[in-house]
């Protein structure tokens, strides 16, 4: 059994990592305000909208993986109108390898955040309009502060998500060692080539992260936990 790690692999954990940072700040960015409106609005548009974040949940990810690849591919509405303006192609690489996480893990983000802040409850806020704070004065100062074990949990189940991957990343990136291949998929091959050392080291190593990641994320969210009397 190998213990050491090749150059190709030491890439691919590269990958993985870059990606995951990336994908994570995307979700934080564009999930913050999605699950703000979720936990706030009366709209009738909530309950669709809930269950179009949610998909991902429960659809196999080479299903989305396969749209994807449909609708950014040179042919497909997306890419097609990219190529034709002059952009890269989309698919099979990074860009698209970050289009298809940002997809896959948006309800590992967006359900903690809304959870954090529809508990909130009304007290806080209206005290704060009390104050004549304004609706966005309101949200930094008041509801981000109180949400933050939300915004924890948030970033780190995207970030161990992400690492996870298999499906989509596969569709939509491929293969291409130094590029887009990641750790799920370096495991895939190593496998497929009968290397059970090399996969028994890479799957060792993203056992142990994860479990450290997870560990990390329930300790600190108990410490965020209010002392109860």
């Amino acid at each position: 059994m190998t213990l050491a790690l090749s150059a190709a692999d030491r890439a691919a954990i590269g990958v993985s990592l870059e990606l995951a940072a990336v994908s994570t700040a995307i979700l934080l960015l564009l999930g913050t305000p999605l699950a703000w409106w979720l936990a706030r609005t009366r709209s009738r548009w909530r309950t669709p909208i809930e269950a179009l974040t949610a998909l991902p949940l429960v659809l196999p990810p080479t299903v989305l993986g396969f749209y994807l690849l449909v609708i950014l591919g040179p042919r497909g509405p997306v890419g097609g109108l990219w190529e034709g303006l002059g952009g890269d192609r989309i698919v099979f690489s990074f860009p698209g390898l970050v289009i298809g996480s940002v997809l896959y893990s948006l309800p590992f983000v967006v359900q903690p955040l809304h959870n954090a802040f529809a508990g909130l409850g009304e007290r806080p806020l209206e005290v704060a309009a009390t104050l004549r704070a304004s609706p966005l004065d309101r949200f930094f100062t008041v509801a981000v502060p109180l949400a933050r074990p939300g915004f924890f949990t948030a970033a780190v189940l995207a970030f161990a998500h992400t690492l996870g991957e298999f499906g989509v990343v596969l569709m939509v990136g491929g293969n291409i060692p130094g590029r887009t291949q990641v750790v799920s998929i370096a495991i895939y091959d190593h496998v497929e080539a009968l290397e059970y050392g090399a996969a028994h080291t890479l799957s060792a190593a993203m056992l142990g992260f994860s479990f450290l990641v997870l560990l990390a994320m329930y300790t600190l969210n108990r410490s965020f936990e209010a002392p109860r009397l």
